[in-house]
């Protein structure tokens, strides 16, 4: 977000000429230098829903919605209008699908090797161009069952996907070609002994996701699975099946245009399972798919309950899983910085981008005491004079349009909101705007919550811990730079942070000191568009996707050593050659490792002696 304040900055700044010439250099890397043998297949558009069209809204509905049993229910969040339902996968669903991509992986391997690297660029650049194409019917369709705004959709779901398949598409060969390691430093074996990790496709790994970026999220573990060569079942939420279903099928319209086999990237998506007090979530089929056998790898993005019941049924068939559980993010403000205006408008996006629904969205603005309250005066200015207009914006025509913030997913969490807020104020916070859910008037069955300001937050309360995954701008003051470090590190979680001031000397120091596993200085959740390895520490769950770090994780990497001089190889020497004298043998290898390790050169011409005259 902060990204596009700077380009933004950089066009009004005067400096035309050589943005130009930066501009053009990178266009010119783009266009003509990445990638040569990688060529575009246009596929073609799934049938474009109805649903997504504003009229859809208004239509009349003739007949109460009746859902059998064993049936998700599909609903647009931002009007509560009824989208569709889906049968739930069972067990056999998930063999066959285990079944298919085992075989779709295994042929897709097949190719050589120029080849192989040849269709996946191919599968990726065909990708790129046709979201680069279809922004806005990607965009809607995320909006129709998530909630968001056409922006939030834009910046959250098309602008990180395509990042990451630049990126992948630039750097992806060179991350997994095999690695040159440096070998023993053995004096004997380091001449001709070579070592490399050669990285090799595990075969079919699952994603399960979160429905906060329903293409995104999708599409994110499907790129880095193409790359490296695997086959993926992708896990939806049950909130967001309608979308996933219709962004699957673009997916494997292009592996189809790229004579692939489609199921190569596959949906499963099942009713949750019902809490019981003796055994949570220990029922098929949800349990079944992340203990199948089958399965190589699993990420996780979500919450810590369900977390623990994955890994546990994760350990049956003893996969590998990675575990992204979200974050109370700090927004550390010191003293040296004094743009007031600036650092007020990146506060507002990065807490209420996708109505706070953003696991690296800012969850506690902390603020040393120089800000502290000329902060707070101007936030509570923008709010109040100018309230955040709530709505769906793909709902509505001209003035109307201009939405700020979306629904939330759904309604079963304001109650908990509002007890955060209250527990708050009970303790000497101060509300000075929203801290409530919504009745909108045009969409009464939505699901919307107020954009919230609460300042004065101490750690004693409970919204300075507890995630909210909510539009609540929680403001907290810190009287210098160790009590700002103090305060960011008292949550019990450790995913990402930002820290602004002018001093970068200072800014580092605080990056340094922070516990988790992402840091943006004097910047806004850049880490993530900057494909680095992603993931967090302590409350926040551990391992990384995201960046080359997550590209290898997909991989069996496998240790490879071999004679760099075809004219000499290892031979058994006469004294350990069976049978053995000891007392040779002994001496043969003492005299050996002497040689090896010994930093006195008379010790290892000594030794070197002794390995002549025991080898005769």
């Amino acid at each position: 977000m902060y990204l596009l304040q700077n380009v933004q900055l950089l066009l009004s700044s005067g400096i035309v000429y050589p943005f130009t010439f930066v501009v053009g250099c990178f266009v010119y890397k783009l266009v003509l230098c990445q990638n040569k043998g990688a060529r575009s297949v246009k596929f073609t558009t799934p049938p474009i829903p109805r649903q997504i069209d504003s009229k859809w809204v208004n239509e009349i509905v003739k007949q109460d919605i009746i859902l059998e049993e064993g049936y998700i229910e599909a609903r647009c969040p931002a009007t509560g209008r009824f989208l569709d339902k889906f049968k739930s996968m069972d067990n056999h669903d998930i063999d066959s699908l285990v079944h298919k991509a085992e075989i779709a992986q295994v042929k897709f391997n097949e190719l050589d090797e120029k080849r192989l690297w040849e269709k996946k660029l191919t599968i990726l650049t065909s990708l790129r161009d046709f979201i680069l194409r279809h922004q806005e019917l990607i965009a809607r369709i995320a909006c129709r069952d998530s909630g968001k705004t056409m922006v939030d959709a834009s910046m959250g779901e098309i602008l990180v996907t395509l990042e990451k398949l630049n990126w992948c598409i630039q750097h992806g060969p060179k991350i997994l070609s095999p690695s040159k390691r440096s070998g023993p430093t053995n004096l004997f074996m380091k001449w001709y002994k070579g070592a490399e990790i050669r990285y090799e496709p595990l075969g079919v790994v699952s994603s399960i996701v979160s429905w906060n970026y329903p293409f995104h999220n999708l599409m994110g573990p499907i790129i880095a699975s193409i790359i490296t060569g695997n086959s993926i079942i992708v896990k939806c939420s049950e909130q967001v099946v309608w979308s996933s279903n219709y962004f699957i099928s673009l997916l494997r319209n292009c592996l189809t245009a790229c004579e692939v086999d489609p199921n190569l990237a596959q949906l499963f998506y099942c009713l949750p399972p019902p809490i019981s007090s003796e055994d949570p979530l220990m029922i098929e089929p949800a349990n079944y798919f992340t203990s199948h056998k089958g399965i190589k790898h699993i990420t996780f993005i979500g919450s810590q309950p369900i977390a623990h019941h994955i890994l546990k049924c994760a350990s049956k068939s003893l996969t590998p899983v990675v575990v992204e559980l979200g974050g109370k993010d700090a927004f550390i403000v010191l003293d040296s910085y004094t743009d007031h205006s600036t650092i007020a408008s990146i506060i507002l996006r990065g807490t209420f981008q996708s109505a706070g629904q953003n696991c690296i969205g800012i969850e506690r603005v902390i603020v040393s005491s120089k800000n502290y309250d000329p902060l707070v005066k101007l936030l509570h200015k923008r709010l109040s004079k100018q309230p955040l207009k709530l709505g769906s914006d793909i709902d509505e025509e001209g003035e109307n349009s201009n939405v700020d913030m979306g629904a939330m997913i759904s309604n079963n969490r304001f109650e908990q909101l509002e007890s955060l807020v209250q527990d708050a104020i009970n303790k000497g916070a101060r509300l000075l705007v929203g801290g409530a859910r919504l009745n909108h008037k045009r969409y009464p069955n939505g699901n919307y919550f107020q954009p919230t300001l609460l300042v004065d937050v101490t750690p004693d309360m409970k919204i300075a811990h507890n995630e909210v995954f909510g539009p609540i701008l929680v403001m907290m003051k810190a009287q210098s730079t160790e009590e700002c470090i103090t305060l960011a590190n008292a949550a019990p979680f450790g995913l990402g942070g930002s820290v602004f001031g002018k001093d970068l000397k200072e800014c580092n120091y605080v990056a340094n000191k922070l516990k988790t596993g992402n840091v943006a200085i004097n910047d806004f959740a850049t880490f993530y568009v900057c494909q680095l390895p992603f993931g967090g520490i302590n409350g926040s769950g551990y391992g990384k996707f995201g960046g080359e770090e997550g590209l290898l994780g997909l991989c069996n990497a496998k240790s490879v050593c071999y004679d760099k001089l075809p004219f000499i190889s290892t031979q058994i020497p006469k004294p350990l050659d069976y049978p053995i004298n000891n007392e040779r043998a002994w001496n043969f290898v003492k005299s050996f490792i002497t040689a090896s390790y010994t930093k006195s050169w008379v010790e290892r011409i000594k030794s070197i002696w002794t390995l002549s005259q025991e080898n005769k």
